[in-house]
């Protein structure tokens, strides 16, 4: 098991979102975009996860390695994102971002599955390794959030850029888990995505990431409006990944000793609690401080649950295509569906109705996992 080769990698790629999800919001703003070119240009950075997984999916389908497309993908990312530095208005920031965010994108859920097929049948262990990826966007989003205080917002595309040097150099040195071809044929993906079971899974995941659409695209504006400085911004952000953190140093336990679909639901049930407080609550420093705690269930505990819970509806052959699927239809349809809402709805409605709705959608998606997904199921 590579297990610093890989952590690094993890490390680097949440290190970038620590410079992006944070920070991108607030350096649009600074080039003159309102909310709802805001809400419409970080939906094309979340929307490409649509596309992207399920593109490099049928790749690894036909060239049987994983591997040397996470390379490529993440070489290209780098070099894409060197056009934003000459990026004028809207058009050509929704080009750049469409294109950089294509190949960022596309890489993760085949290392996914690469990261669990080297862990074999030590499955809960995931999380030990995808905390080096928290790790990676505390530090960043800290030391950024002080930066910031002193220097132009201007800094967070070299960061980012940076950051991208390091994901693609990593990936340099992480071996393949194999081949994906296997003589026994493959489940057909149509089939096992037909289950109510996995219909409900999948429909959950895509309604807590809406849910967290408002937060990504403008919780850092929402703070800075109510008098926040930046590196209380940035320290914001990073003690919602510093629970997070604590979280996956548990979460084995917690999976065995509740199973997935508890840890699900309690998850769910925790971002509703979450996005009212932040709504309604956000000049109220230590308001936000617990609902920020709350990001150990509302990321941390959910997504561990369901990449367990995607390893186990899609196996073998369909496990690539699978874990594309779900980052497909969570962190990119759900994303995109998320900004596109919150930024539709931020000037007209205002923060308390905007994260109301993301409240009411992880409401719903509870509702999902509590009637559909099996109760007696092992995982």
């Amino acid at each position: 098991m590579p297990y610093w080769r890989i952590s690094g990698y993890y490390f680097f790629y949440f290190a970038a979102l620590g410079a992006l999800a944070p920070y991108w919001g607030l350096y649009l703003k600074e080039q003159g975009f309102n909310a709802v070119a805001i809400g419409q240009l970080m939906a094309i950075l979340v929307g490409t996860k649509i596309v992207a997984p399920m593109v490099w999916g049928q790749l690894v389908d036909h060239t049987g390695r994983r591997i040397p497309l996470v390379r490529s993908g993440s070489l290209l990312a780098l070099l894409s994102f060197f056009p934003v530095f000459a990026a004028d208005g809207f058009w050509a920031y929704a080009a750049v971002i469409a294109l950089f965010s294509f190949f960022w994108n596309a890489s993760l859920p085949q290392m996914e599955a690469v990261t669990f097929n080297h862990l074999g049948s030590r499955v809960s262990r995931y999380a030990r390794i995808r905390l080096w990826g928290s790790i990676g966007f505390i530090l960043v989003v800290g030391v950024l959030g002080v930066q910031l205080e002193r220097q132009p917002i201007a800094v967070v595309p070299v960061w980012v850029l940076a950051l991208f040097a390091g994901i693609w150099l990593s990936t340099l040195a992480i071996p393949d888990s194999g081949p994906v071809h296997a003589a026994d044929p493959a489940p057909s993906l149509r089939r096992l995505i037909r289950s109510p079971e996995v219909l409900a899974f999948l429909a959950a995941c895509f309604l807590m990431q809406l849910s967290h659409g408002a937060y990504y695209a403008f919780y850092s504006i929402h703070l800075e409006a109510a008098g926040y400085p930046s590196a209380a911004v940035g320290g914001l952000w990073a003690l919602g990944v510093m629970a997070e953190v604590l979280v996956f140093l548990r979460m084995h336990w917690l999976l065995a000793r509740f199973g997935a679909r508890r840890v699900l639901i309690w998850s769910l049930g925790l971002a509703s609690l979450r996005w009212l407080l932040i709504g309604a609550f956000v000049e109220i420093l230590a308001v936000q401080i617990i609902a920020q705690t709350l990001h150990a269930a509302t990321f941390g505990t959910f997504h561990a649950a369901a990449i367990h819970l995607a390893h186990h509806f899609f196996p073998g052959r369909t496990q690539g295509r699978g874990q594309a699927l779900y980052n497909s239809l969570s962190f990119g349809a759900g994303g995109a569906a998320g900004s596109l809402l919150a930024g539709h709805l931020w000037g007209s409605a205002g923060p308390f109705a905007t994260f109301g709705v993301g409240a009411a959608a992880a409401a719903l998606g509870l509702v999902a996992v509590w009637a559909r997904v099996d109760r007696a199921g092992h995982y």
